[in-house]
């Protein structure tokens, strides 16, 4: 998994059918002591994230797995947001 920050959304209107329903977010890497990385990635979120909200991120097909059915498992995500962080303790 990797952390990052929730920095904006997707609003897409015309898209393949395997992503019709997903609320898609822009995140951005962050490391462990929150400061942003140059890359971000565009995420399904799964628990409801908001904008500047810090987040876990799962990549690939565990990604897929993530919707827990078949019909999933074909379709366009490489990465979901699976968490909310609620504090980053070291």
């Amino acid at each position: 998994m990797q952390t990052g920050r929730v920095i904006g959304s997707i609003v897409s209107t015309q898209k393949h059918e395997s992503l019709k329903g997903l609320k898609l977010m822009i995140v951005q890497y962050v490391d462990g002591n929150k400061e942003p990385l140059e890359s971000y990635e565009v995420a399904a979120d799964t628990v409801s994230a908001g904008i500047g909200e810090y987040v876990l991120l799962t990549r690939g097909s565990s990604a897929r797995h993530v919707f827990g059915n078949e019909e999933c498992m074909g379709s366009a995500v490489d990465c979901a947001i699976v968490g909310i962080i609620d504090s980053f303790d070291k």
